[in-house]
């Protein structure tokens, strides 16, 4: 029997300009070391007004980063506003590949993994093969289901989406960008990020 995906929010619904949004991105890391790394989540207003930080730490390719993010949104005070959950691709800190269903049920909100790129997933599986537990994690990446595209801003970006319509994703991800063609809530919270960690940001955002 195939389990129905749980839908966090329906096509009937509007959306708000001011619709609140938790953009997580990871730190800049070596792939050298096998060590925990700064996470951070932006909570925002559609894409005009940065409310909150949140932030935890996960292992590089390890397998913790969906466990962690579902702890760090469910234990913030932002939480009960909080609509939809964008992460900045389906891995963080190297390949420690979020499960983006369990994600989405275990925090009742929407997700959306925003990429830059069409991802070339034969080149990602032939580059998890030397990672532990690689199985499962191209297991998860095929789990995440269909790649979208969506024009916005000076360009277009690409995405997958759980507990969400196609549609509605792309609307929430207009709503989010208001320079260039990345979401802000993703944006601030890779600037945030690397300046941090390096003492100032840099690398695109």
């Amino acid at each position: 029997m195939i389990k129905k995906e749980k839908i966090f929010f329906e096509d009937k619904r509007t959306v708000k300009s001011e619709i609140r949004i938790i953009g997580i991105d990871d730190s800049p890391f070596s792939h050298k070391k096998k060590e925990d790394i700064l996470i951070l989540g932006t909570i925002y207003r559609g894409g005009s007004y940065l409310e909150g930080i949140v932030s935890t730490h996960i292992l590089v390719d390890g397998k913790d980063a969906t466990s962690k993010m579902i702890e760090m949104v469910n234990k913030s005070k932002h939480r009960d506003q909080l609509q939809v959950i964008m992460l900045d691709g389906i891995a963080v800190g190297g390949f420690n590949v979020v499960d983006i269903q369990r994600l989405s049920e275990r925090t009742h909100l929407s997700v959306i993994v925003i990429m830059r790129n069409k991802p070339d997933l034969e080149n990602i599986k032939r580059a998890l093969m030397n990672v532990e537990d690689w199985e499962q994690k191209i297991e998860l990446i095929a789990k995440a289901g269909e790649i979208y595209s969506c024009k916005v801003g000076d360009g277009g970006i690409y995405f997958q989406c759980r507990g969400i319509s196609p549609e509605k994703s792309k609307e929430i991800i207009k709503i989010s960008v208001t320079s260039g063609h990345m979401p802000e809530p993703i944006r601030t919270a890779h600037l945030i990020a690397s300046g941090v960690i390096e003492g100032e940001s840099h690398g695109r955002a």
